[in-house]
């Protein structure tokens, strides 16, 4: 599948992979810093942003698309990074393909399943009758009572598009992201391990990674480094984004 990307700057090759019901565009302040010393690649998932839309979505096939795009790219070595849903995606590449990666960072993620805790947002934007509604305003306020967070429904409606005649739809394809969500709350494939220097960041105030998570990250990848970021929740690049790229940078330049 040719995943569509955005590349800025120059230098060694960064691939920045986003998280569930994300997109490129969420990253384009921290790519755009990070392509003051690298060649960065934000990059849209199959089934967001731009990318083509499929019926079938797990781990194996999005790094697959990554190998793809890599290629396409002529890119011998990339470093990695991946957030939540695009973390896995990271450490799925990682630990299939490791001889195309030089590091890893992985942003509040571990390799285990979650329990499934996006069906109220699934529900929610699924149940919505797009045709009815002639403003955004209207379909967030259409969204409040079973998503109360702004700043959540502010993240969500980033993928909501015009139609050039009027009227709305969902840019990324959401039916498809629902049915195999089983699949992204699944852990990645195990059997391989990963020797490349690789950086887990996790949010102080996020359980994404926890402390007994730590055994099995060091299992997969053997030169981890997990690091908690102070103030930070899920969100960890949009929360301490200072911080963030602070620790990014010195990871990537050493």
């Amino acid at each position: 599948m040719k995943l569509h990307s955005k590349v800025l700057g120059s230098g060694r090759p960064v691939l920045i992979l986003h998280g569930l019901f994300g997109s490129l565009d969420n990253w384009h302040s921290i790519g755009a810093r990070l392509a003051e010393s690298f060649r960065v690649y934000g990059v849209d998932l199959r089934n967001h942003g731009r990318s083509p839309h499929s019926p079938e979505m797990n781990y194996p096939l999005m790094a697959e698309d990554l190998r793809e795009l890599i290629s396409a790219g002529n890119l011998e070595k990339v470093s990695l990074i991946g957030h939540s849903m695009g973390g896995k995606v990271a450490m799925q590449f990682a630990l299939s393909f490791q001889e195309q990666v030089e590091k890893l960072v992985v942003v509040d993620i571990a390799p285990r399943a979650y329990p499934p805790s996006h069906e109220t947002i699934f529900k929610a934007l699924l149940s919505l009758n797009l045709a009815q509604f002639k403003t955004r305003q209207q379909i967030q306020e259409a969204l409040a009572a079973d998503i109360p967070d702004v700043a959540v429904r502010q993240f969500l409606l980033k993928n909501l598009s015009r139609q050039a005649g009027g009227g709305f739809f969902w840019q990324n394809n959401l039916s498809a992201i629902h049915e195999n969500y089983s699949h992204l709350i699944a852990g990645v494939e195990p059997g391989k391990t990963c020797d490349r220097p690789a950086l887990f960041l996790r949010g102080e105030k996020s359980d994404y990674i926890r402390a007994e998570d730590e055994p099995l990250i060091r299992q997969l990848f053997p030169r981890a480094e997990v690091r908690t970021l102070v103030g930070a929740d899920h969100w960890v690049h949009a929360d301490v984004p200072e911080t963030f790229l602070r620790n990014v940078q010195e990871f990537l330049r050493d």
